[in-house]
């Protein structure tokens, strides 16, 4: 089974587990922090329910509708996540803010901290297995879902730290104010995962550091050809897309051409799994330097 499928069935199971943990033990606590963390949790649930199908998707082969693949599901799975995200910081809010003015009673506290506890642990292990393959495999899919399930690592933290102060200083107050806390750490989350699976969306160009290493790789060659030029990068869920356009001495035959081409071709999909390269051959019109140079030789002779 595909890597990227087994880890996004785990982070499915896990938040399953969780979410209806969390969210018993917060009605019996008539805890809104505890009862945050369920429903962020459940959001997370549906976040890893939409990475599976992206990357199931995403891990097709292009066909005649998808002439260039099925990569952007991961994007578009990325940028959906992040809204349902924002979705839950806005419920979290909501439920949060009246109780910061009516009196409230908190119960069960060790309960709560317990649960917490443990999901902080459980989500831990959880989102570094999903950045390992996200990293692996530059899934931005799972890369959304390790980061929402690690923010659920820091605000499963936050909650248990308030329900031991609660426990310590019987301010209930600082229930609500955890709630409202957590909800600005999602609302960040939410944030940088739109901007980052936007860029590729909108075709961005690859990084900098990337694009410099492809240079490299033509410039490895440059004793076989005149010059490249038109470099263009970009990249779709994990899949990137490079073309280029080479110029070769007009006299070359097409076998030798090609044969350029496949090797400089071959070393870039080295580098950088999952590359499509594409490049465009131009004969050199005779009026670079080297060619100058040459029928002035020609002549003299």
């Amino acid at each position: 089974m595909n890597e990227k499928i087994k880890a996004a069935r785990l982070s499915i199971a896990s938040n399953t587990v969780l979410t209806l943990g969390k969210l018993g033990v917060g009605i019996s606590m008539n805890s809104v922090s505890v009862i945050s963390e369920a429903m962020h949790s459940g959001l997370d649930l549906i976040a890893a329910i939409i990475a599976f199908y992206s990357v199931r998707e995403s891990s097709k082969p292009a066909d005649d509708r998808y002439t260039y693949g099925h990569g952007k599901f991961e994007n578009l799975a990325s940028i959906i996540e992040a809204l349902l995200i924002l979705g839950a910081a806005a419920m979290i809010i909501a439920n949060a803010y009246p109780k910061l003015f009516g009196a409230i009673e908190v119960r069960s506290l060790g309960l709560g901290a317990t649960v917490m506890g443990i999901s902080a642990i459980v989500n831990f292990f959880v989102s570094r297995e999903l950045m390992r393959v996200a990293r692996k495999t530059e899934s931005p899919a799972l890369a959304a879902d390790a980061w929402h399930l690690r923010t659920d690592v820091y605000t499963s933290l936050g909650v248990f730290a308030g329900i031991v102060a609660i426990k310590v200083t019987g301010l209930v107050i600082l229930d609500p104010l955890i709630a409202m806390a957590i909800a600005l750490l999602i609302i960040k989350a939410a944030v940088d995962l739109i901007r980052d699976s936007m860029t590729s969306i909108l075709d961005a160009t690859l990084p900098v550091s990337e694009e410099q290493e492809i240079k490299d790789i033509i410039k490895i060659y440059s004793e076989e050809f005149i010059e490249f030029h038109q470099l263009r990068t970009r990249k779709a869920g994990s899949q990137r897309y490079i073309d280029l356009h080479l110029v070769v001495p007009g006299d070359w035959p097409i076998n030798k051409v090609h044969s350029l081409c496949d090797r400089i071709e071959d070393e870039i999909k080295e580098r950088f799994n999952d590359a499509h390269v594409m490049i465009h051959t131009e004969p050199c019109g005779k009026n670079c330097e080297e060619c100058k140079r040459d029928d002035l030789k020609c002549d003299n002779d």
